[in-house]
């Protein structure tokens, strides 16, 4: 079975990150899931940026815990985003420096706006979301997402396979927590590097999946099977080049994140020699 297709924050490759715009893409792209970055406003809100600042992808700057959601709102958070053209012939045709959204669709996103758009899609795709840290808050970050998993129904799914929503975070504390507020919604431990012991395959008992970057696949390609021994199937992140979508459907990982989900799809679609 190929993997799955998770738009790493949204069709990022082709629309401004962790914009109403991206998300809509990926979905029109056929993505199977949708992922996000979390972080809390000044005044208590979940705000899909990646950044601690916003200076790299709005029209402003500072640190995102220190403004309040009003002030985050009034950025534009893809005017730095140019759509490329489809042929190098078109350089010379359409202006390069044009937003690649209309404005409804760049501004600021909320958590809650994106659950929204998650009841409107189709009901096998899964929301991905990665809570930030360290940050000021803590662990009112985990407390402040089962909230909003809360209100929309998504907190207390029938088992961890029926549940819409993934938590993830690079925190083994984090994880830990979501497992404490939320034990049926199922979770992801991201890894830049394998912790001492961890290379085996096993994980923290609140983890469900692993998720490695796809370098440390690279380095070690029997780490996807080891951990499938021991239970966990992989998430694996941001794989975007044609070798790395092969590695991953070589190794049985079940989760690719990406941010081109068009092409990604098509590769794994196309014949790949495994």
């Amino acid at each position: 079975m190929p993997p799955s297709v998770i738009a790493h924050r949204g069709a990022s490759a082709h629309r401004a990150e962790h914009t109403l715009a991206a998300y809509a893409l990926a979905l029109d792209q056929g993505a199977d899931g949708l992922e996000c970055d979390v972080r809390l406003s000044r005044d208590g809100h979940l705000v899909c940026v990646h950044d601690r600042r916003v200076d790299r992808t709005a029209s402003g700057r500072g640190v995102v815990s220190a403004l309040t959601l009003d002030q985050l709102a009034a950025l534009d958070f893809g005017h730095w985003h140019d759509e490329m053209p489809s042929s190098p012939d078109d350089l010379v045709r359409v202006p390069s420096a044009l937003p690649s959204a209309e404005p409804h669709a760049r501004g600021l996103l909320t958590l809650d706006a994106l659950l929204g758009l998650l009841a409107d899609t189709r009901p096998d795709v899964r929301l991905f979301v990665e809570t930030k840290h360290p940050v000021r808050y803590g662990g009112l970050v985990e407390a402040k997402l089962v909230a909003a998993l809360a209100r929309h129904g998504l907190s207390r799914p029938r088992s961890k396979d029926d549940s819409r929503v993934v938590m993830m975070s690079f925190s083994s504390r984090a994880v830990r927590r979501m497992r404490e507020h939320a034990p049926r919604v199922p979770t992801v431990l991201l890894l830049d590097r394998f912790p001492p012991g961890r290379r085996d395959g096993t994980l923290p008992p609140w983890a469900d999946h692993t998720g490695p970057g796809v370098h440390l696949l690279r380095e070690d390609p029997g780490y996807v099977a080891r951990s499938r021994e021991r239970g966990h199937d992989t998430y694996c992140w941001t794989v975007d080049e044609p070798r790395d979508v092969e590695l991953c459907a070589r190794l049985g990982v079940r989760y690719l994140a990406t941010n081109a989900p068009a092409s990604t799809r098509g590769l794994l679609a196309a014949d790949l020699p495994l």
